[in-house]
């Protein structure tokens, strides 16, 4: 009998752990990592981002901070070597420069979506990928989602 109650619970469950995350996911982590600065400060979340905190690293989806004066990167938890970089002008595999683009609209409008191919961690291809940016002050917070 519980063997069969383990087998019906991953049956259950293993859907659900193993889908990719949504837009509704990366806005809440966004806002997640908002709420977090305005409770404990930026310094604090730009080391839980770099500790690769799991409430802020889920599988392929993440936050990363930027500063939106300079567009250098302040934490980064997949790609740490872009920490302390201004990567703003460098285009994507399609020649976009989608990093100018967040600077502009989180300047602009504070939030919102911009889509450019990424490095997908989980799979190490070139994909299609959309972020949410949200503006905290001074820096950029982004979650993004590879698209299918």
């Amino acid at each position: 009998m519980k063997t069969f109650a383990a087998l019906t619970f991953a049956i259950i469950t293993l859907p659900a752990l193993a889908a990719d995350p949504t837009e509704k996911d990366a806005i809440a982590m966004a806002e997640k990592g908002a709420a977090f600065i305005k409770a404990n400060g930026q310094e604090a979340f730009i080391r839980k981002i770099a500790a690769r905190d799991p409430e802020y690293l889920q599988g392929s989806l993440y936050v990363d901070i930027r500063d939106l004066k300079t567009g250098i990167v302040l934490a980064h938890p997949v790609n740490p070597s872009i920490v302390g970089k201004d990567l703003t002008d460098i285009p994507d595999a399609s020649g976009k420069k989608y990093r100018r683009e967040i600077i502009d609209l989180a300047a602009r409008k504070g939030s919102g979506w911009v889509d450019y191919q990424y490095k997908n961690p989980a799979t190490g291809k070139i994909e299609p990928k959309t972020t949410y940016i949200l503006r905290v002050g001074d820096v950029v917070l982004e979650a993004g989602i590879y698209k299918k």
